[in-house]
């Protein structure tokens, strides 16, 4: 058993400004790799977050595959991915993640022909009579030390020799060649959990980029377990350590324009030791009853 982390989460004290987290999920990871203080409020305070056009409308195309892919494998034809996206979008006109983007009629078009089209876009690049899933939206966990590793796979798949196969799929922009292992960092993290819970590593992982048509895919190996393990145990002391330190640091990059809490950032002139009130009140509506 690989053990993750346990001299760390056994160092925290009483006295530790903020509870050491137990779990951590490749979003996890990669949000206290881009900004400390950004996973601070969403994973350690857990204020609210907004939604934003493109996580609803990749959780929304999700949403429809995962329908298509309850039909009988014979059944998935195109008129029922048809039905599946509208279906979808029927469900998400009274959810939050698409009430508070409070679209206009114009905009909510837009939203909904592009939700059509990344679903269309999907039977350009397989032929889903053909997939032979044994777990859809599955959520995983496994306990590793003082650490439970989590995470949910879009699609668990069997191949023609009764491998296990990983398909994730993106709605954004496919990554440049310097950004793919980046990308496949979080189906490493799907490769382990398989690993850990069925006790066979998938023989390929596969991330389908939905807008462009293309799919990465990579051979998981002992290596790549290997890093994985690693990196997360490096990662989570960091955090243990943060939570200890009181040490959250902002880091500013391209996601700043995205961000929940830019205005509690101090890159941005703000108070942080605020947004546990502020936050519930400007973004409180943000979380689902």
């Amino acid at each position: 058993m690989v053990h993750i982390m346990s001299d760390a989460a056994a160092s925290a004290t009483t006295d530790s400004p903020w509870a050491v987290p137990t779990s951590l999920s490749p979003s996890r990871v990669e949000s206290f790799l881009s900004c400390p203080l950004a996973f601070r409020f969403s994973s350690i305070e857990k204020l609210p977050d907004l939604p934003s056009v493109a996580t609803t409308r990749g959780s929304l195309v999700h949403r429809a595959l995962e329908l298509l892919f309850l039909e009988p494998a014979p059944d998935r034809t195109p008129a029922a991915l048809d039905r599946s996206i509208e279906a979808a979008l029927t469900e998400y006109r009274s959810h939050p993640d698409f009430t508070l983007l409070a679209l206009d009629d114009a905009q909510s078009a837009t939203f909904d022909a592009e939700c059509r089209q990344l679903a269309s876009n999907y039977l350009t690049m397989e032929d889903p009579t053909t997939v032979r899933d044994i777990g859809l939206e599955l959520r995983l966990e496994a306990p590793v030390g003082d650490l439970t590793l989590r995470g949910i796979i879009d699609r668990l798949e069997l191949d023609d020799h009764g491998e296990l196969i990983v398909t994730d799929y993106k709605t954004g922009r496919a990554p440049g060649p310097n950004w793919e292992r980046k990308s496949l960092s979080g189906l490493n993290f799907y490769a382990f959990l398989c690993e850990s819970i069925f006790g066979k590593r998938p023989a390929a992982i596969r991330l389908m980029y939905l807008k462009s048509g293309e799919t990465i895919t990579a051979t998981p190996s002992a290596q790549s377990t290997k890093f994985l393990t690693t990196r997360t145990n490096a990662v989570y002391k960091a955090v243990a350590s943060a939570c200890e330190r009181d040490d959250f640091r902002p880091r500013q990059s391209a996601l700043c324009n995205y961000c929940s809490y830019q205005r509690w950032c101090p890159e941005f002139g703000g108070d942080p030791s605020l947004a546990a009130v502020e936050a519930p009140l400007v973004l409180g509506q943000a979380v689902p009853a």
